[in-house]
């Protein structure tokens, strides 16, 4: 057995290589992209972690202190709504994007014929926010917005998907998304801000407020307003691009060059070739501002690099995306995107935590030993890496479900398929409406509303389902829960991350005070954990989710056939069983009892689901033969290629923490497993199969 990563050289998670000391987020990538894929993303991955772990986490804490300012007016009064932006976010924000986060996924990058999977747009997402997850944000809904504009848009909209979708920083634009009103915000239905058509512009003139309305400047903002004579709620509402140039004046999207220009490219010390300021790009011309007023930038308690104000619309000038009355199913797109975008940061901050914890743990001398030696902090660091590598499992299965699913829409759109729905898109639920609760049979038996199942012959258990209809339906079930369950979990160890540092952790010397004012949000975007269960319950509704679902458990456990994980095995398969007859219990129960237990199902459906993965995980670790698959922690870790019960190890304390029943709270047990496996789960060291055994 090898002895894994040595913590105790590294003084700090800064100025290292994120990608290769996380064989984590390695091993689930390589899972769930395919071989040459991923052999075209291993080293642009490498590359990536490598400056997000100098140049862009340098950056990040420098933009933490001093943030973004926005300046309203001008000196005469007149609306300009300049955001200026700390010349390192500027920095940031060039070497991300000219990496390709977002643009790999819409356009053939160097290297490839086609795009890149979304999976891989996530993996750099996890990798960016152990810098800044705030900078996650903007990223996040430029390629939210891009996936709409690329399935509802029209000539009118192309010009801004592709500016949105560039490589090049000086033709990009952002997206955003502005939803939250005063009076609505999860209650999407209530918007109140209206849309008017002008026939002689051709535009459509936006009136209303927005009250958090995150990269307020983005020149690619997409909003939802009600049309006139629409009817109430989210069926009333429509999508419009909202630029933050007026499109009447100017002629196509204002890009990043256009703003900044050659500035944009300079240094964080923000100065030209003269010496000279640059980059923090000139204000725009009050003529050709939209007719909008960025009332004031909120003042946070983390996520600082990513500018969130509120904004009064004033006739601003829009372009309507597709049809009206579908901006609420085209922003249910955007979400799925910016959900499980949420989860990969949750990640990112999980692991850059975790990294904080683990050096300090190797590094930090108490009563004569590194405080690693102690059996309370080998447990508390053993489970803290268990929650991560479940985190991430379960967040890139359900990244490879929407890449396979905005995949096999795209192909349908550019064939001219017309069954995918009047505007495009395939249905999506919306909170209107009532729908017979399809569910497992009171035995827990898989009862399905379409026949007997029949699981495709290509779909191997460890990738998961690949059948159109089934990844639509299984995403979303997994994308709410994903999201619902990291964001808590990035706050959590986040927060234990700081206690370890003791009171260190609390200043913002350090950066575990920035990664838990960061993490804080992440409860927060894109749903609560209520409004996610909720529609957790919808898709159990309405898509009969429960079925594929079910079904990959199924699959997965049937996969794993090693003996020491029988136990582990028995136990997810039993578990299984009672998440089915839950899930009938709350079939034939009515709404309030239904809303009432849905948080505690969609945690209980992540524990499951993920145990089941995890074995299936370390099922195929201890299949390897030695010919390939090897663990992308390689040169760090010392693993080899042959097999390796390391992620068996993941998988038993991940069922025995949160599948099983521990009398006396495990006091009795005398178990030791924590003790006698630190150096492999917690430093990725390599493990005999021989030598495993139950929990």
């Amino acid at each position: 057995m090898t002895e894994g990563i040595d913590y105790g050289r590294f003084e700090r998670g800064r100025n290292v290589n994120y990608w290769e000391l996380d064989p984590t987020l390695g091993r689930e990538l390589r899972r769930v992209m395919d071989d040459v894929e991923f052999e075209w993303a291993e080293s642009r991955l490498s590359s990536f972690g490598e400056l997000v772990g100098h140049t862009v986490a340098n950056n990040a804490d420098r933009v933490d202190a001093t943030g973004p300012e926005l300046e309203p007016w001008t000196r005469y009064g007149e609306v300009q709504n300049f955001v200026r932006y700390p010349p390192e976010q500027l920095e940031n924000d060039r070497l991300v994007y000219e990496r390709g986060i977002v643009a790999d996924a819409f356009r053939p990058p160097p290297g490839r014929e086609e795009p890149v999977a979304l999976s891989h747009t996530m993996g750099m997402l996890t990798l960016l926010s152990y810098a800044d997850a705030g900078f996650g944000c903007p990223v996040a809904m430029t390629a939210g917005a891009a996936v709409v504009l690329r399935k509802f848009g029209d000539e009118a909209t192309d010009p801004y998907y592709e500016a949105l979708v560039s490589r090049e920083y000086e033709d990009l634009v952002e997206g955003a998304m502005f939803l939250t009103e005063e009076q609505g915000g999860s209650d999407v239905g209530a918007i109140e801000t209206t849309a008017e058509y002008d026939e002689e512009s051709g535009y459509w003139h936006l009136s209303g407020e927005k009250w958090f309305c995150s990269n307020i400047d983005a020149e690619g903002t997409l909003a939802l307003a009600r049309t006139p004579d629409a009817p109430d709620g989210t069926a009333g509402l429509s999508m419009f691009l909202v630029p933050h140039a007026d499109p009447t004046v100017v002629d196509g999207p204002l890009t990043k060059g256009d703003r900044y220009g050659a500035g944009a490219s300079r240094g964080a010390d923000g100065a030209d070739a003269d010496g000279a300021p640059v980059n923090e790009g000139p204000a725009l011309d009050p003529d050709l501002v939209n007719d909008q007023l960025y009332r004031r930038l909120k003042d946070k308690l983390g996520t600082i690099s990513v500018p969130t104000g509120e904004v009064e619309f004033d006739g601003a000038n829009a372009i309507l995306v597709g049809e009206e009355g579908s901006g609420f199913q085209q922003m249910a797109e955007m979400l799925n995107v910016e959900r499980l975008s949420n989860a990969a940061a949750a990640c990112g901050v999980m692991g850059r935590a975790l990294l904080e914890s683990r050096i300090q743990a190797a590094t930090r001398e108490a009563f004569g030993s590194t405080i690693n030696e102690y059996p309370l902090m080998r447990e508390d660091l053993v489970d803290t890496t268990v929650d991560y590598e479940a985190a991430t499992a379960f967040t890139f299965d359900a990244a490879a479900l929407l890449s396979r699913y905005e995949r096999s829409e795209w192909s349908e759109n550019e064939d001219g398929d017309e069954t995918a729905g009047d505007d495009g898109a395939r249905g999506v639920d919306t909170p209107t409406g009532d729908g017979d609760r399809v569910t497992p049979n009171d035995d827990g038996d898989h009862a399905t509303s379409t026949g007997d199942r029949a699981t495709p012959p290509d779909e191997a258990p460890l990738s998961g389902p690949t059948d159109p209809d089934r990844v639509y339906r299984l995403l979303r079930a997994l994308t709410p829960i994903a999201k619902l369950r990291t964001g808590r979990m990035a706050v959590d160890t986040a927060s234990y991350a700081m206690e370890i540092q003791g009171g260190n952790g609390y200043v913002s010397d350090f950066v575990t005070h920035r990664l838990l004012r960061d993490a804080q949000v992440l409860p927060i975007w894109e749903g609560t954990e209520n409004v996610l269960s909720l529609d957790l319950l919808r898709a159990l509704d309405r898509e009969d989710s429960h079925e594929p679902l079910l079904e990959t458990i199924d699959d997965r456990l049937a996969f794993v056939t090693h003996p020491a994980l029988a136990a582990a095995v028995e136990t997810t398969r039993e578990a299984s069983a009672d998440l089915s007859r839950a899930l009938a219990t709350l079939a034939g129960s009515d709404d309030e009892y239904a809303q009432l237990s849905a948080k505690r199902l969609a945690h209980y459906v992540f524990d499951v689901y993920t145990a089941a993965l995890l074995l299936a995980e370390a099922q195929a670790d201890l299949d390897r033969d030695g010919a390939g698959g090897e663990n992308p922690a390689a040169e760090t870790s010392g693993a080899t290629g042959g097999p390796d019960g390391r992620t068996a190890l993941v998988a038993q304390r991940f069922v025995e923490t949160h599948l099983r029943d521990r009398d006396a709270r495990g006091i009795t047990s005398e178990d030791r497993f924590v003790i006698e496996h630190f150096d492999a789960i917690v430093r990725y060291a390599s493990v005999a199969p021989e030598i495993l055994g139950e929990p």
